[in-house]
């Protein structure tokens, strides 16, 4: 059968004219289906940030890409931040900002409004946003069953700012098995009960490595690792996990890049098959990740 007797076959089926852009989409359809039934039941882990979070269209297709994972199969968790709402709040209420190394300053006032802004407000928009496009999300942070413990970073240089002490997946295991999409946001209590932010990558890699994630997938403004960051055509499509590390090493991973390949390596050498770092900037590019052969972004493997 050539192409234009396919077309009329196909026309006949749908019931209208068959084009060549509906070629393209059951093409599109036919690539995804090994992926589909290759992550049914698997779990992928989703830190949700950048221009994502910012952009309404690129949040309506991050909520619809979320909701279609889930719908065929998929066990999604999604990890998320909130660093410029928090500013905007902080600057709302007459509290400067203040960063050291790159991390915030977070004393107690500070705190409140981290915590006010990510759990109580970021992360219902989220859930919303899910929601919305046919998914059941469920809002948590890292203080809601004793999911994560912290402790704080650096003996308490930058306050209340903490690091993954502990993971009990116990309270996921049920939401998963069920369908449910847990949004998670990185605030967590210390063992005597008192709050700290997180850094959102970290605790997606953690969460992934204690679910026993297939994926690790980071949300960024950037195309994935460059060899040279001035280059968007030096994109690293593929990376091997001591190639990671010889990145950090040679200072060609450095900056805000760095803790997002720490949080890559940690989590796969704990045992995540693969974590990518993608650009959230592109439409549906979590889509393009998980379900084309071309992918999207950088790959790091564990395994070499």
């Amino acid at each position: 059968m050539n192409s234009k007797e396919q077309k009329t076959s196909l026309g006949k089926i749908f019931n209208k004219p068959f084009t060549d852009k509906d070629s393209i989409r059951v093409s599109v359809l036919s690539e995804a289906l090994p992926y589909i039934q290759r992550f049914a039941n698997k779990r992928i882990v989703i830190k949700y940030g950048g221009a994502a979070m910012v952009d309404k269209t690129l949040q309506n297709a991050v909520f619809r890409d979320i909701a279609l994972l889930a719908s065929v199969g998929v066990q999604v968790v999604v990890v998320h931040g909130g660093g410029p709402e928090i500013n905007q709040w902080l600057e709302k209420l007459g509290i400067k900002p203040v960063f050291l190394d790159g991390l915030r300053i977070t004393d107690n006032e500070t705190m409140d409004i981290v915590e006010m802004v990510l759990v109580g407000r970021v992360n219902k928009q989220i859930v919303s946003g899910i929601n919305n496009h046919g998914s059941l999300a469920v809002g948590l942070c890292g203080i809601d069953g004793g999911l994560i413990e912290a402790r704080t970073l650096g003996g308490g240089t930058h306050g209340l700012v903490g690091e993954v002490s502990k993971v009990n997946t116990k309270l996921l295991t049920p939401l998963l098995k069920e369908s449910y999409v847990p949004v998670i946001s990185s605030v967590a209590n210390s063992p005597d009960s008192r709050s700290h932010n997180i850094n959102a990558d970290t605790v997606a890699g953690e969460l992934a490595a204690a679910l026993g994630a297939e994926k690790l997938i980071l949300l960024t403004d950037t195309p994935g690792i460059l060899n040279n960051k001035n280059d968007p055509n030096s994109l690293i499509e593929k990376i091997r996990l001591s190639e990671a590390r010889e990145l950090i090493e040679k200072g060609i991973v450095k900056e805000g890049m760095r803790p997002k390949v720490e949080c890559c390596i940690r989590s796969l050498a704990q045992g995540v098959n693969a974590a990518h770092i993608i650009d959230g900037r592109t439409p549906h590019a979590l889509l393009l990740e998980v379900f084309t052969d071309a992918g999207i972004g950088t790959m790091v493997m564990g395994r070499g």
